[in-house]
């Protein structure tokens, strides 16, 4: 009988993803997945160390996993992931019972790190501070995500040459590293052609893509032909245009390929959205009409010291600008509260932003000092837990009242929904996903399977989902307007 394996994932979708490519090397080696932790051969913890919050789940999970192993012998457990990349030995001080410990640069030598641990009867740590080659960077390419196979998650990008106070991602991820354009197109046109509907670009900063391309497509003439006839761009013969092919040229070329109906991507930088990027959304009928743009803060002076890289009145004029050329973007952020040395003013001019932009949705956080960041180091301006604690309450109020005004405004919509399963509340009750990746229960004809669309009329609204009834199945792919960009007749 095969040995089965467990994956539990701490994090992001970058670290979602990073499991589906663990996953599918441990089956192609003859492992079979379980969703049953107690059956299992092999436990593979994938870890986050961005928040505080995170390592304590993370140590809690290792507790658990102690007792299991007593009472399973034999029982590999695999710790990976950034947390691992960061603390490495230490994982193992705190629980010998971890087999194998291995970072964000070598997830595909899993099978054989496990190997050698069986072997050789004692646990193994591998963790290398970069990736010696593409294939370390990107292993196991072109995989969909089990639970919603019509749903594929793309890396174009990892790690971030940023130098954001508060984050680790350049420590544990490494600097940026993209990936090939025709790589990336070829990998999109096999995945619809295997019914792949939708596709989200991930990387830690993906609107920087191709900046590292740079230097090794100037040196290449070969790469560089064959870049300049896939994205399409104006290359000047001496080199002087930017020799490499924007994150605008890849959402043009992927969302024109045949069988994509929707494209997302996660994360952009606010300081990197360039013109390009906003025209790219507005003219490519696939690009959903959903923006992820972190703010972090409000305060000007709190973004200075975060290392940010732009102001308050910035980030709204990008907004603006995004949202006068993409009708009906939703828009979603993130925020952190009680950062070193935020005042009630820096607050409250959060508060003022958060307001002004009106968001769909937003992700808030209490700041967490990382080891190793220079907000770390701001000990003696740390904010008191109970002030911080009350600000993020009202800043909740904010973000909520701002969210169920917009979802309520979609009240008696016609949406085009995806749809991703039945409701985990209720069986009788479907959910899917909007373009805008707004949450749908619906009520109408079942069974429809994952991965269906349909239309659904918006009958009530929370500010965390819709709901409503479904008026057809099957949606036509909408037609583009003559000029090749969205029609906006819809």
């Amino acid at each position: 009988m095969a040995r089965k394996f467990f994956v539990r994932t701490f994090g992001c979708q970058m670290n979602e993803h990073d499991s589906e490519q663990i996953a599918a090397d441990l089956v192609a080696n003859g492992l079979e997945r379980t969703s049953d932790l107690t059956e299992a051969d092999v436990v593979i913890v994938n870890t986050c160390c961005i928040r505080e919050h995170a390592d304590t789940r993370f140590y809690g999970h290792l507790g658990e996993l102690k007792l299991l192993a007593a009472r399973r012998p034999g029982l590999q457990v695999a710790v990976g992931g950034c947390l691992a990349q960061r603390e490495r030995e230490a994982i193992l001080a705190r629980a010998p019972h971890v087999s194998v410990v291995f970072g964000t640069h070598n997830a595909g030598k899993l099978t054989q790190l496990l190997d050698e641990s069986g072997r050789l009867g004692r646990p193994v740590v591998e963790v290398v501070d970069a990736p010696g080659d593409g294939k370390d960077a990107f292993p196991s390419a072109q995989l969909v995500r089990p639970e919603l196979a019509y749903a594929a998650w793309v890396t174009i990008q990892t790690g971030c040459d940023n130098s954001c106070s508060f984050c680790v991602v350049p420590s544990v991820r490494g600097p940026e590293k993209s990936r090939p354009f025709g790589e990336l197109v070829d990998e999109v046109r096999d995945l619809a052609g295997r019914g792949t509907t939708e596709v989200t670009l991930l990387g830690q900063n993906v609107n920087s893509y191709g900046r590292d391309l740079t230097l090794r497509l100037r040196n290449s003439p070969e790469s560089r032909g064959k870049e300049r006839q896939l994205a399409g761009a104006a290359w000047a013969e001496d080199g002087s245009r930017s020799p490499r092919p924007l994150f605008a040229d890849l959402l043009r070329t992927i969302g024109a390929i045949e069988g994509i109906r929707r494209v997302r991507f996660t994360s952009p930088h606010p300081k990197d959205l360039r013109p390009e990027t906003i025209a790219a959304m507005a003219e490519t009928e696939a690009i959903c009409e959903q923006l992820h743009l972190p703010l972090q803060s409000g305060s000007d002076r709190v973004l200075a010291a975060m290392r940010r890289g732009y102001t308050a009145r910035r980030y709204l004029g990008l907004l603006a600008a995004a949202r006068a050329a993409i009708p009906d973007l939703a828009v979603t952020t993130d925020l952190i509260v009680g950062f070193p040395g935020e005042t009630d003013d820096d607050f409250d001019q959060t508060l003022a932003v958060a307001a002004e932009a009106g968001y769909d949705n937003a992700f808030t956080f209490i700041f967490s000092p990382r080891a190793g960041t220079r907000a770390a180091e701001m000990v003696d301006s740390f904010v008191p837990p109970d002030v911080v604690a009350e600000r993020f309450a009202r800043l909740k109020h904010v973000v909520d009242r701002a969210a169920l005004q917009a979802n309520r405004a979609r009240i008696g919509r016609v949406e085009e929904v995806v749809v991703e399963g039945p409701s985990k509340r209720d069986p009788r009750v479907l959910a899917g996903r909007t373009r805008q990746g707004k949450l749908v229960h619906f009520t109408g004809e079942v069974p429809m399977p994952p991965g269906s669309y349909g239309s659904v009329r918006v009958a009530s609204a929370g500010p965390h989902h819709l709901a409503g009834e479904l008026v057809s199945r099957g949606v036509p792919a909408p037609a583009r307007a003559a000029s090749g960009g969205r029609s906006r007749s819809a």
